[in-house]
């Protein structure tokens, strides 16, 4: 493999004058920038991607935490982070926390030392305080959950009003026993469409029954389905299921086809998300849309502008009721 300095000593000009062209084109004249380049073909030479970044003090890595990597609502949005870091020069490395505070900490460090430029946190575990520590010194933004007590800035969505809109849809349909399908009100994302189920139903003067709340522990298709079994042994029954999770939704939608109920005519769906299989699912989900996408590539704009020092500010974008055969 040919050298910088091969490629200087057949230019005809110095290692330095190599460097400047690699880094800096517009510090060198167009005749010599011809000759590098012209040399550097002819050599084949590489430049060292790593020793260009320790040059600039950069590592060009964005560290991307999210709880668990199985999770499908997390790939739209990686996607769009990718797409948008690789346009910019940018790798990035996907950092699975697992909820573990041990795990999350050994990432950290990764920025703390410089061997990464940012972090884009999804994680709703994160250690918040840790979190707003860190983002005193290094650039780091969240995207979707986030702390709402914090200066972090962040991608997401109005969850309140998206979870409204979507109760709303069933009393409109004439449903009035509503029930709840919730994740951990440790989270954030949990308590706003909590909120926002809540202000549907009253309202509407329809009752809210604790009964009829269910909050599951974990995100998994099994607590959509013992959310049913539950539900469904009561002596008064709900007639609609909001769920704050596509995947608490199909596996609520499942354990009704396994018990012969039929959907929506005997208990209609509504899920949040939009992610891919819920479109496959029979009767197809009513579901809320996240543009995920689009959450992923504006949050990696985000953290390259604050790598270069810009100031940026929170966004919240649009969602879209997704009205399929589920409701």
């Amino acid at each position: 493999m040919a050298t910088i300095h091969e490629v200087a000593r057949k230019a005809g000009v110095s290692v330095a004058t190599v460097s400047r062209v690699l880094n800096d084109r517009l510090k060198v004249t167009e005749k010599t920038r011809t000759k590098v380049d012209r040399a550097i073909e002819d050599l084949n030479y590489e430049p060292s991607v790593l020793g260009r970044n320790l040059r600039n003090s950069e590592s060009r890595l964005l560290l991307v935490m999210i709880p668990s990597i199985s999770n499908p609502f997390y790939s739209q949005i990686i996607n769009g982070i990718e797409d948008t870091a690789v346009r910019e020069g940018y790798n990035i490395m996907l950092c699975e926390t697992d909820s573990n505070p041990e795990r999350e900490e050994i990432y950290f460090s990764l920025i703390r030392n410089r061997l990464a430029d940012g972090i884009i946190s999804m994680d709703p575990t994160v250690n918040k305080k840790r979190l707003q520590e860190l983002a005193c010194t290094y650039p780091i933004v969240q995207c979707s959950e986030y702390d709402e007590d914090g200066t972090i800035p962040h991608v997401t969505i109005d969850n309140e009003l998206a979870a409204y809109q979507a109760v709303r849809h069933l009393i409109k349909l004439g449903q009035k026993k509503i029930a709840l399908l919730n994740s951990d009100e440790k989270f954030l994302y949990a308590r706003e469409r909590q909120q926002g189920y809540e202000q549907a139903m009253q309202e509407f003067d329809l009752p809210i029954k604790k009964e009829w709340i269910y909050s599951s522990n974990a995100l998994e298709f099994h607590s959509g389905q013992q959310a049913v079994r539950t539900l469904m042994s009561q002596a008064d029954k709900p007639t609609a299921i909001f769920a704050v999770s596509d995947i608490l939704a199909i596996g609520a939608l499942k354990e009704c086809n396994i018990r012969g109920l039929r959907v929506p005519q005997d208990v209609a769906i509504v899920g949040f998300d939009k992610i891919s299989f819920s479109n496959m699912t029979h009767p197809a989900l009513t579901t809320v849309a996240q543009p995920m996408y689009q959450m992923g590539s504006i949050s990696a704009g985000m953290i390259i502008r604050k790598i270069r020092g810009d100031n940026v500010e929170s966004v919240i974008l649009d969602h879209e009721l997704i009205i399929r055969e589920s409701t």
